[in-house]
């Protein structure tokens, strides 16, 4: 079945998978969706007796289905090989009641990871596939993960540079320490004194703008995305919740067809609405339970309907979900709205004119597989103090948060299926406000001193990504006012 993939925005607007990839954003703003989303008509049972790259190759080839095997099965190997430290790619860990899916055992121990190991191979294969001649200039806004994964994935790629904008006192330490000491000729790191909207939409505003693409192209540029609003991450993503239901098969934990919840963390949405495009795809998930931080707009939006970025921005310890403007939500409202771009177009220009819009009443009764709620600062702090001491399992603090948040859905309804909760970053990479939150003695202490207590106290190996950037020299220290975001990219490509 060849999918197709649409504008949200502009139906009239069409491109292939490797077309999509390319473009990564649609014109006016929209993202791009398949026309349909494929039946995966392999057997789950089927799919149980499968490694992690053979159920990639299922998944995505339904998905991509303007590449060849040759080519899809290179861009997965590729991907998914020694830069994980586990064969398994995702384990999947039985604790504290629920099914912790570890995405952090890629290169830079977070989830980012296991879409954006394979952009890069999916990019240069749709390049060659459609006869770009350009180099490609990956143009990415990051609110602390995507930014080191995509930098580490396109780094010295041939045919690329990479542009990652960031908010300069929105990241944690460590996600900031593995950015600036990012090695690679082609790759650039730029802190804005701004939030981690305003960086995301300097990036749109110049993927939308005609005349900065037209100068670009007569220098032999042209841009794409390394953010989730690229239907080349969101494909990937989808894999996981796929290869972790199969893990629960292998385990004896559920039978095929037996259905499960998934929990996930989130701010930008990209990695919810994978679970959500896989459950289309067939897979049997009941419930899809949204976590949110302080900033709620998720939970929210959830509740009431309304959506509305008008609050403050707060500063958490779970950074990569700080976020008001979830770019990903445009795909799940394009859908409730019957795949109308007209309705969905109306709605987004509402959410950049007046910073809110209201769904109707029929397209809110579609969203009853899901379940929003929040986490606070001292919830999440607890829940890691909590299940380090009922199992001896260390959370990071997103990962904290969608259990607190996972707790509250069991309270609220009792439904205690077998379920899945997103693991997205390891508890390294947010090392300070993990260990503060087990005991308030490691208040104050040198980052890397609490790197080697975590060691201790977990007895999980510190992660290559850490010991890399260590003693590492900070080699990107560029900063500019969210104002300066095109005349610093047009200063780094010599425009």
């Amino acid at each position: 079945m060849e999918v197709t993939y649409k504008s949200t925005r502009n139906s009239n607007e069409t491109a292939t998978a490797s077309q999509a990839i390319l473009k990564g954003l649609a014109e006016n703003g929209g993202l791009f969706v398949p026309d349909s989303i494929p039946e995966l008509d392999v057997d789950l049972n089927d799919l149980a007796k499968m490694n992690y790259q053979e159920v990639a190759y299922e998944v995505m080839s339904r998905m991509f289905s303007d590449f060849t095997e040759e080519e899809l099965k290179h861009c997965i190997n590729s991907a998914y090989d020694q830069k994980f430290d586990t064969e398994v790619i995702a384990p999947l860990n039985k604790k504290a009641g629920a099914y912790y899916l570890e995405l952090f055992h890629g290169s830079t121990i977070a989830f980012k990871d296991m879409a954006l190991s394979i952009l890069p191979y999916l990019l240069v294969t749709s390049a060659k596939k459609n006869n770009v001649k350009n180099d490609i200039v990956i143009l990415t806004a990051t609110s602390g993960d995507t930014g080191k994964a995509a930098l580490a994935g396109f780094a010295d790629v041939p045919g690329t540079k990479i542009i990652v904008f960031y908010p300069k006192n929105g990241v944690s330490p460590i996600q900031e320490k593995q950015m600036v000491t990012q090695k690679g000729d082609n790759t650039y790191v730029v802190g804005i004194t701004g939030n981690f909207d305003d960086a995301q939409t300097g990036v749109k505003n110049m993927f939308n703008d005609k005349e900065l693409a037209k100068v670009m192209d007569e220098k032999g540029y042209q841009f794409s995305s390394a953010n989730s609003i690229n239907i080349g991450r969101l494909v990937p993503q989808m894999v996981y919740y796929v290869y972790a239901y199969t893990r629960l098969i292998v385990n004896n934990e559920i039978k095929a067809g037996d259905k499960i919840n998934v929990v996930v963390p989130t701010g930008n949405f990209g990695n919810i609405l994978a679970a959500y495009y896989a459950k289309e795809m067939g897979l049997p998930i009941a419930k899809f339970i949204c976590a949110s931080n302080d900033n709620k707009v998720l939970y929210d939006f959830f509740e009431t309907g309304v959506y509305d970025k008008n609050r403050e921005f707060i500063l958490t310890t779970s950074p990569s979900m700080d976020i008001l403007i979830s770019s990903n939500l445009e795909r799940l409202i394009y859908r409730i709205a019957g795949d109308d771009s007209e309705q969905n177009s109306a709605l987004m220009n509402a959410l950049t004119s007046e910073g809110r819009y209201e769904i109707t009443a029929d397209m809110k009764k579609k969203l009853s597989e899901f379940y929003g709620n929040y986490a606070t600062e001292e919830e999440t702090a607890a829940t890691i103090k909590k299940v380090f001491e009922t199992d001896n399992y260390i959370l990071d603090t997103h990962t904290a948060v969608a259990a607190t948040v996972y707790d509250k859905y069991v309270e609220a309804t009792g439904d205690k299926k077998p379920t899945v909760i997103a693991s997205t970053a390891s508890p390294y990479k947010f090392t300070r406000s993990v260990m503060e939150a087990i005991d308030s003695q490691y208040a104050g202490r040198p980052d890397f001193e609490l790197v080697d207590e975590l060691n201790k106290l977990s007895g999980v190996k510190i992660p290559q990504a850490i010991e890399d950037i260590r003693r590492a020299d900070v080699i990107h220290d560029t900063v500019c006012d969210k104002t300066e975001m095109e005349a610093t990219v047009k200063s780094i490509l010599k425009l």
